[in-house]
């Protein structure tokens, strides 16, 4: 019987499918450590987020079911917003943990959690900094109070504030100074700890993540490494300023490049690199923040030949680059093209443990073990769902992808509610099997499709999952109530 791998699941921030070399031919800078992983191991060519921000795609991940099934049906958390998981959601960390298994997270949360709040407390606008928080006290239904052993990092992304480092369930310092970043340097006014500098929180973070490498090595481990980059602040560490012969973003990648050479790095060195299985992917898909016009002069475009970004619809904003390197099952140079999706990692997991799963649990997600050590298995997924910045869904079916809105859904063009959105059909269909770049709907051309598929979607938003089982109820409002397209 195999024994237990060691799992490090590291999560980047924004960086896009086409951000790593080993995947766009026309990449102007290698990815080496990211190469090396699809070298050693696998390629996911069809991966997706469930979502096209952040907290929902990582919700997601944590909790095998779609993001658009919780309370937050759009956009995404700040730093000072209450959990988004609720307690009685089972988590991939607790199933792990229940497989005898150490769980540790070190890097950026989002997923909200219970900060002691003062009295007359009100969370800002635009994820501002908010008042009053009382710093010596215990943080509640943070990342511990999920299945985690032990967490270290901060509780939004790097530009959200509170600027103060979280250890367990406790801030580590009361922050006494306020700072504020600009250009690709782009931090919100915020308190800031005085141990907390933003351009030394990744490596920072980083070293966190290896002492939990070198602290369980002799045992089986789960590592969630949320990296904070290269989401903004775009901050590459001098060493990379103009490595990437793009711009400060390019160089930010190969600044997020080394962090993972050095995971790698620290599991052989500890001597369990042959004996974990390391997960490398993305939340979504690359910000407009990294200035795709600018680096377009130095031939480089992050979403590879998809439309689209970060917060879209379109394949840009949700296919995410997905490396799994496990040296007892995964041949090396393994390319799989399956349609795969980030809330399949909790089945995968439990598939590894030989558990079953509960009704309720991961309802959304999908056994990917097949898949690992045989590229010609079928598909182990009949459809995917996706979701937009502002809530518009999509569904994925084979070569077809259904699109529930009359634009990107998010910031490209044509933007959400903008004019030019506004004459458009209602629905987008897409071939993507003959134009990946979705650049003509055929909505029109394939209406019996087009009723079918958005009769799947609806089935499936009602049912409450999209996996086998007893029917399951969506959190908060329901989808429905709010989407008129489900009773058209």
């Amino acid at each position: 019987m195999r024994k237990k791998p060691n799992i490090v699941y590291i999560l980047a921030d924004d960086l896009g499918y086409g951000d790593v070399s080993s995947l766009n031919p026309g990449c102007p800078f290698t990815t080496t450590n990211f190469d090396c992983l699809a070298e050693e191991g696998m390629s996911f060519t069809d991966a997706h987020a469930t979502s096209a921000v952040c907290t929902p795609s990582r919700y997601s991940i944590i909790t095998g079911r779609y993001n658009w099934r919780s309370k937050l049906k759009s956009y995404v958390l700040g730093g000072f917003s209450p959990p988004l998981i609720d307690n009685n959601r089972k988590t991939v960390a607790q199933l792990l943990r229940k497989g005898g298994y150490a769980t540790h997270m070190v890097g950026k949360w989002h997923l909200g959690m219970t900060l002691p709040k003062g009295e007359g407390f009100v969370e800002a606008q635009e994820f501002g900094d908010s008042y009053p928080i009382d710093y010596t006290k215990p943080i509640e239904n943070g990342p511990t109070s999920v299945g985690f052993d032990s967490y270290y990092g901060i509780s939004g992304s790097l530009d959200m504030p509170p600027y103060v480092y979280i250890k367990d369930d406790r801030f580590t310092a009361v922050p006494t100074r306020t700072t504020k970043g600009s250009g690709k340097g782009f931090w919100r006014e915020g308190l800031t700890a005085d141990d907390f500098v933003h351009e030394e929180v990744l490596d920072h973070l980083t070293d966190k993540a290896l002492e939990v490498i070198r602290e369980n090595k002799d045992n089986p481990f789960f590592l969630y490494f949320a990296l904070p980059a290269p989401h903004t602040p775009i901050l590459p560490h001098p060493k990379f300023r103009g490595a990437s012969n793009t711009n400060a973003y390019g160089d930010f990648v190969l600044h997020c490049d080394d962090v993972v050479g050095r995971v790698l790095d620290a599991l052989k060195e500890n001597g369990i690199d042959e004996h974990t299985l390391v997960i490398l992917t993305s939340d979504n898909g690359c910000s407009p923040m990294a200035d795709f016009a600018e680096l377009a002069q130095f031939g480089h475009n992050p979403s590879y030949h998809f439309r689209g970004m970060k917060s879209d619809i379109f394949e840009g904003g949700h296919r995410v680059p997905l490396l799994m390197r496990w040296p007892e099952v995964i041949a090396p140079h393994s390319i799989s093209n399956h349609l795969v999706c980030l809330s399949d990692f909790y089945a995968t997991a439990a598939d590894i443990l030989g558990f079953g799963l509960a009704e309720d649990e991961a309802v959304d997600s999908v056994s990917l073990l097949p898949l690992l050590s045989d590229t010609t298995h079928p598909e182990v997924r009949d459809s995917l769902v996706h979701q937009s910045l502002d809530g518009s869904l999509s569904l994925r079916k084979g070569a077809y992808k259904l699109e529930m809105c009359k634009g990107s859904g998010g910031w490209s063009y044509p933007s959400s509610g903008s004019e030019d959105a506004q004459n458009l059909p209602s629905v987008q269909l897409y071939n993507l099997e003959c134009d990946i770049a979705e650049t003509v709907n055929v909505q029109a051309e394939h209406p019996d499709l087009v009723a079918a598929m958005r009769q799947e979607l609806a089935c499936l938003v009602r049912e409450g999952r999209s996996t086998s089982g007893p029917r399951q109820l969506n959190d908060g409002v329901a989808v429905w109530e709010t989407v008129a397209w489900l009773d058209d």
